[in-house]
């Protein structure tokens, strides 16, 4: 894990990274600016891309950078929203796109390379290219990995089937149209009251909706779950 830190505002944000991203992606950094515009101090915690342990070495080093600099708020991504899930915090939590569930069916092949007994990139990671979102940049797209271990979805099925509980403080971002991380478990745990709709793909920051989107996400880390005021929000609808 890697820790970078942007701004110098009074209230601390530990926004852990999906997999793949990295602070200085331009989407991400406008996400970024976007926190420390708002006045947050933000600490972005950049997850390895490979693993087979996922305590060890993803939920275990965000603990210690979390107990070392008492964050006020946590803000995740897709595999970063895993991680955060099994952190000890009383911080309120944001989720963006959580990686809580494997997208899709998978079929016998599938399957098979999973329970492989290795820890080689042997997986081919299949992405549309408007899956991230249709402003996603051809840098960020060639810094995603294309193979992936079956040692690391091992880790992560693990981790993702011993999910703690849903804590009430906590609000999730999602769209319908993910085909990246299972968008079925995100509704299976995120009751729908503590839930916002975006129109776009897997990263609301890369999906032209992302200036609506973001003024939820500011009012959520500023009001927590008080910010919504409807059993379903959407991006359509941005708070006054």
């Amino acid at each position: 894990m890697e820790f970078t830190e942007f701004g110098d505002g009074d209230e601390r944000v530990l926004f852990i990274l999906g997999w793949g991203n990295r602070p200085h992606h331009e989407n991400v950094r406008w996400l970024v600016d976007e926190l420390v515009a708002a006045g947050y101090a933000v600490d972005v915690g950049t997850i390895p891309d490979h693993g087979d342990d996922f305590d060890a070495q993803y939920v275990r080093p965000t603990q210690d950078r979390h107990d070392a600099t008492d964050p006020d708020r946590i803000l995740s991504h897709s595999t970063g929203g895993l991680v955060a899930a099994h952190l000890d915090s009383t911080a309120p939590r944001v989720y963006l796109s959580p990686w809580w569930g494997m997208a899709g069916e998978s079929g016998p092949l599938q399957r098979l390379l999973v329970s492989l007994p290795t820890a080689r990139l042997v997986i081919p990671v299949p992405m549309e290219d408007d899956a991230l979102g249709d402003l996603a940049t051809d840098e960020q797209l060639a810094d995603g990995p294309d193979r992936i271990a079956p040692a690391f979805l091992r880790t992560v099925a693990d981790a993702q089937g011993r999910l703690p509980n849903f804590r009430e403080d906590s609000v999730v971002f999602c769209s319908l149209r993910d085909g990246v991380v299972g968008v079925d478990a995100i509704g299976e745990r995120a009751p729908a009251e503590r839930t916002v709709l975006y129109d776009g793909g897997h990263e609301f920051f890369s999906s032209g909706s992302r200036d609506r989107t973001v003024e939820w996400v500011l009012a959520v880390l500023a009001e927590g779950p008080d910010a919504l005021t409807g059993p379903v929000r959407t991006q359509q609808s941005p708070p006054e």
